[in-house]
């Protein structure tokens, strides 16, 4: 039985996950509290398996309170956020604290219900998440502002050579980062399918710019491919890789979801199969579910180089796991080597 806290100041948002959670057959709500501080005791005496927490709270806000929570006694958190840019930001960045997941805020009650198969798979899958003592620096005291965009020159169009797609869910923000920072200016392109809603890739791909020696941003439809550009779909739409003459070009659509997920996983591979084959390297990062998992094996069998993350390092495994029972990986690495393959296999 997954024992479930509820923490927010909103009546509507307890009412609501407090009802998610008691309609599941493998769930107990141990509490549902208004305030962090009154939950602080319940945790010490009584920890659930996994806590649903806002941000905006009385006496303490959910950051300071996951700050606190992750350097004394981790436990699997799924942000309550709302769907504003300053939103989005302070998402981020309880992602970067160690929270597992997030739930955006619907803006009306119609939207709220048809999110509760969401938010009880979300719980599920925190539930069995590896989280681990958290002992990153401390927010910055000024406030949650936008990072700003880093001015780059872009390289040239790709030819049409390595293309790199990767695929990611729960714990994939953090896994993401981990890979990216690891890898130079020079890299071919690399297309990522990260599940995400609307409203959070944009600010999502401005902090990993930040952070980068390769130019990210939100795909834009159209564009052109480019090399040492990493490409994230944006929030509930689709990524596809299509031939362009000598290179490659984007298209964003929103065609209907694909395993449940928009942006899907498996749409972008089998879109980077159709238009690289060989040429292609295919990376399943962390996440539940099984997205991406058919289309890794299509990428295999048209000779492209396939990559899974292994367990030890998997915030949740479904995706790699399921990737891997299919034959679609090659080879199954720890998180912090994967960078270093990449860089590898694209100088080969």
């Amino acid at each position: 039985m997954i024992r479930v806290l509820v923490i927010d100041d909103s009546a509507v948002m307890r009412a609501f996950l407090s009802r998610v959670v008691a309609s599941q057959p493998d769930m107990e709500l141990v509490g549902a509290s208004p305030d962090p501080l009154l939950a602080i005791d319940r945790i010490r005496k009584q920890p659930p398996d996994v806590i649903t927490l806002d941000v905006e709270m009385p006496r303490m806000n959910g950051l300071d309170f996951l700050r606190n929570l992750m350097s004394m006694r981790p436990l699997p958190v799924i942000m309550i956020s709302s769907l504003t840019r300053q939103g989005a930001e302070t998402t981020m960045r309880a992602l970067e604290l160690g929270a597992v997941d997030f739930f955006p805020k619907p803006a009306s009650f119609d939207q709220l219900e048809s999110g509760a198969q969401e938010i009880a798979d979300k719980i599920r899958a925190a539930s069995g998440a590896r989280v681990v003592r958290h002992r990153r620096a401390p927010a910055p005291p000024s406030g949650f502002a936008p990072l700003p965009l880093v001015q780059r020159t872009l390289t040239g169009p790709a030819a049409q050579h390595r293309v790199i797609g990767i695929g990611a869910s729960t714990g994939g923000v953090e896994a993401l980062r981990d890979v990216l920072t690891g890898l130079p200016a020079t890299m071919p392109p690399i297309l990522i399918a990260q599940h995400m809603p609307t409203g959070f890739t944009e600010t999502f791909a401005r902090r990993l710019d930040a952070l980068c020696e390769m130019d990210v941003k939100q795909a834009e439809d159209s564009e052109v491919v480019r090399n040492g550009v990493a490409y994230i779909a944006p929030g509930g739409r689709h990524l596809v890789l299509m031939r362009r003459g000598m290179g490659y070009q984007l298209r964003v659509t929103d065609d209907p979801p694909v395993n449940r997920h928009r942006p899907s996983v498996d749409t972008l591979f089998r879109s980077i199969a159709r238009a690289a084959g060989a040429q292609a390297i295919g990376v399943m990062l962390t996440g539940m579910g099984a997205d991406g998992a058919d289309a890794m094996v299509e990428l295999r069998r048209t000779g492209a180089r396939t990559i899974a993350q292994d367990e030890a390092t998997s915030v949740v495994f479904g995706m790699p796991r399921q990737a891997i029972a299919l034959g679609g990986a090659q080879e199954v690495l720890g998180l912090p080597d994967i960078a270093g393959r990449l860089e590898a296999l694209a100088a080969a």
